[in-house]
């Protein structure tokens, strides 16, 4: 059976949803003086899924494991006093350091007694 022809322009996702990371964030000294849970959620656009499925091979796709141990890492490696500075510089590290065309990231936080959380949202492109 043939299979059908894919455009070298589609992209497919792969999703690594609420995340769990303790962190340091925080506007005041006190704020960050302990790490604080945070969700971080990653949709990350990737080349087409076709080469790795057509040989059931992880090099030829991204892998979610190493994303999120990366992410993980990452966000815990220094305090920081705003969620869209862990945003911004995060985003900015996975387009670099994995094959992601393109990055959709949520981070939630778990702050304001009357809200269930906030959170940034932020979307990337590779340059």
């Amino acid at each position: 059976m043939a299979r059908p022809a894919t455009s070298s322009t589609t992209s497919d996702v792969i999703r690594v949803v609420d995340l769990e990371v303790y962190a340091r964030v925080g506007v005041s000294d006190a704020e960050r003086s302990e790490a604080q849970r945070l969700l971080i959620s990653l949709e990350m656009a990737v080349a087409s899924f076709s080469h790795a499925a057509g040989t059931d091979n992880l090099a030829r796709t991204v892998s979610y494991y190493d994303v999120a141990q990366h992410a993980k890492a990452f966000t815990i490696e220094r305090p920081r006093k705003l969620l869209e500075t862990v945003a911004e510089e995060l985003a900015l590290d996975l387009l670099m350091s994995f094959p992601i065309l393109k990055i959709t990231l949520e981070i939630k936080k778990f702050v304001l007694p009357d809200a269930g959380y906030v959170s940034v949202l932020i979307e990337r492109t590779r340059a």
